[in-house]
């Protein structure tokens, strides 16, 4: 028995090293990729490969390295394979100018063929009314969002104009909460098989912009979503975040941005041991937290975030 015990704990610290192995390769691979030294990127992706094989998004931007370093064969390889593990982003992959480089060959029209198959096979298990009215719930839910940044950019975040967005908007997510709710009650969290990774993602959206309270009541519904698949380990990861700045704790993965009012500055708002965000951002599907920051023009320096840690604590409290 002691030997089977030790042995069970050697294969548990190996898996682990080799976790954390795979997530410090993926996570300098993005980076390499941001600074286009897409070759090296692209051998990192090769290496974390070897330990693991299981993500489709890894698989794809490990293929688009690949593809922007001129080596067509292994950008061929990993595509198909994040296919077979569940890429099924068609549009996107149509439109993705990383990958144009293999538009030329002939496995580009047998890989668009495979997801094509794919897709027609998988949309045929659809709820289709459900999903049509998930798609108009996540139509409303992002509607005016989508208006807010060029809005506050010209009338500033306290103007009328923002004001009157945000009320329309949070007169909308009300309406939407209360459908949603009745699918989540009714039906579970259903998964991305059943109405499409769109129309699953407006589940997500509509809690993500909720009170506390309902956030709280959803969360282990949506752990075990993502346990079994059926809802993106990435959205649980801020939703998680949007949580613990709620409740006074320091967020996990820097998913929430915080405003100084006085001055209209964005600072990332307290995270937990920032030196290893990215690891964290990685294992659940998120890309690092300096690219994440640049949609609100910050840069992310990581030595002077802890410096400025404890006064970030004072402002949310």
């Amino acid at each position: 028995m002691r030997n089977t015990i030790y042995t069970l704990l050697l294969l548990f610290l190996f898996t682990s090293i080799n976790a954390q192995e795979y997530s410090k390769l993926i996570s300098e691979a993005n980076k390499l990729y941001e600074t286009k030294d897409y070759k090296m990127s692209a051998d990192l992706y090769d290496k974390a490969f070897k330990i693991e094989s299981e993500n489709p998004s890894h698989l794809y931007n490990g293929a688009c390295s690949s593809s922007l370093a001129g080596n067509t064969k292994k950008a061929f390889k990993w595509l198909n394979l994040s296919i077979e593990k569940g890429w099924t982003n068609l549009k996107h992959l149509n439109s993705d100018t990383d990958l144009e480089n293999l538009h030329s060959k002939k496995e580009w029209g047998k890989t668009i063929e495979k997801l094509e198959k794919k897709l027609a096979l998988i949309e045929a298990n659809y709820d289709k009314p459900l999903q049509a009215e998930l798609l108009a719930i996540l139509e409303e839910d992002q509607k005016y969002r989508v208006q807010m940044n060029e809005t506050q950019k010209k009338f500033g975040p306290n103007s009328k104009e923002m004001n009157d967005l945000w009320r329309v908007t949070n007169q909308k997510d009300s309406i939407n909460l209360l459908k949603v709710k009745k699918i989540l009650d009714e039906k579970g969290w259903v998964g991305k098989d059943k109405v499409g990774a769109q129309a699953n993602s407006a589940l997500f959206l509509v809690i993500q912009h909720s009170d506390l309270e309902t956030q709280k009541k959803y969360l282990p519904m949506m752990k075990e979503a993502v346990a079994k698949g059926n809802a993106s380990p990435g959205s649980l990861a801020l939703l998680i975040d949007r949580i613990e700045i709620r409740e006074g704790r320091k967020q996990i993965y820097g998913s929430q941005i915080g405003i100084i009012q006085s001055n209209n500055t964005f600072y990332v708002s307290p995270l937990i041991d920032p030196d290893n965000v990215d690891k964290r951002r990685t294992e659940v599907g998120l890309g690092p937290i300096s690219d994440y920051l640049k949609n609100w023009n910050l840069v992310w320096d990581v030595e002077k975030y802890k410096k400025e840690l404890p006064e970030l604590e004072k402002l949310n409290k």
